[in-house]
């Protein structure tokens, strides 16, 4: 199943310029999926991050990861509409290869863990087919305020 953005706009509270999936493709309702992420030079971050070599900040890679893994567990609710998927916790998080400007990431999500509306998550981004970044990290279900 491919969520293009307007879904995606229907799943997660972020907009620009803090939403950072273009598209998403759930590989297993509920348990499985991938993002997708052009970061096109023109991001406001790279003003500052670096001017001299611009490279997507490690916390803009997690929060991809997450925003990833909140539209897998979405799709996997029944009542997706009437819930929200917040971010609870990142641990392990390693950084292994710089992401610059217009690279095309791929967030690889896996749910490896459910205690009622918490999910523990294992998630891989990947430039080229090469891993720039995994972390687990986990997220909870609340109803929509």
């Amino acid at each position: 199943m491919i969520l293009d953005l307007e879904e995606i706009k229907k799943l997660l509270p972020h907009r620009d310029p803090f939403l950072f999936i273009d598209k998403c493709e759930i590989t297993s309702v509920g348990k499985s999926g991938k993002g997708y992420k052009k970061f096109l030079d023109k991001e406001y971050f790279f003003k500052g991050h670096f001017p001299e070599m611009p490279i997507v900040p490690g916390v803009i890679l997690i929060e991809s990861l997450a925003q990833t893994a909140g539209l897998v567990v979405a799709k996997g609710l029944s009542k997706e509409k009437e819930k929200s998927v917040l971010f609870m916790s990142v641990s392990n998080a390693k950084f292994r290869k710089p992401v610059f400007p217009n690279d095309e990431v791929i967030f690889e999500i896996e749910i490896i863990n459910k205690v009622r509306t918490v999910y523990k998550c294992y998630g891989e981004a990947k430039r080229n087919n090469e891993k720039v970044c995994e972390s687990t990290f986990s997220a909870m279900i609340v109803d929509k305020q």
